[in-house]
């Protein structure tokens, strides 16, 4: 079994900042793409960031120059630094992770629960 959890969300002021951490834990052998979603009231999920094996990075270009992420591979764990936050950045964030479970395994695509961020005007 495998699990994904996030943590740091909260309200901000427009302009201010929040950092989100989400570790992957259970049976994992590998892990290749982490990354992060957002879904705000009433719209579709969409993508924020992901981080390919450490580096590889891709961004939304709504958030491209304000958010950051990173990972620690050590701990099975992906990081959103945002900067900069704006109101339309309001929205549960979901990470999820593409890993295997076994070498033998193909690879699964996990998400976590969530967790709201709330930019204030």
């Amino acid at each position: 079994q495998v699990q994904l959890a996030e943590s740091g969300g909260g309200l901000v002021q427009g302009g201010g900042s929040l950092k989100l951490s989400c570790t992957a834990s259970g049976r994992i052998f590998s892990i290749n793409t982490m990354g992060w979603y957002r879904q705000a009231p009433g719209k579709q999920r969409e993508l924020v960031a992901t981080i390919v094996s450490g580096f590889i990075t891709n961004y939304a270009d709504s958030v491209k120059g304000r958010f950051t992420i990173s990972r620690d591979n050590a701990k099975n764990t992906v990081y959103l630094q945002m900067n900069s936050l704006k109101p339309e950045d309001t929205a549960v964030y979901y990470c999820n992770a593409d890993l295997k479970t076994a070498a033998w395994l193909k690879s699964t695509t996990y998400w976590g629960q969530g967790t709201q961020v709330t930019v204030s005007s």
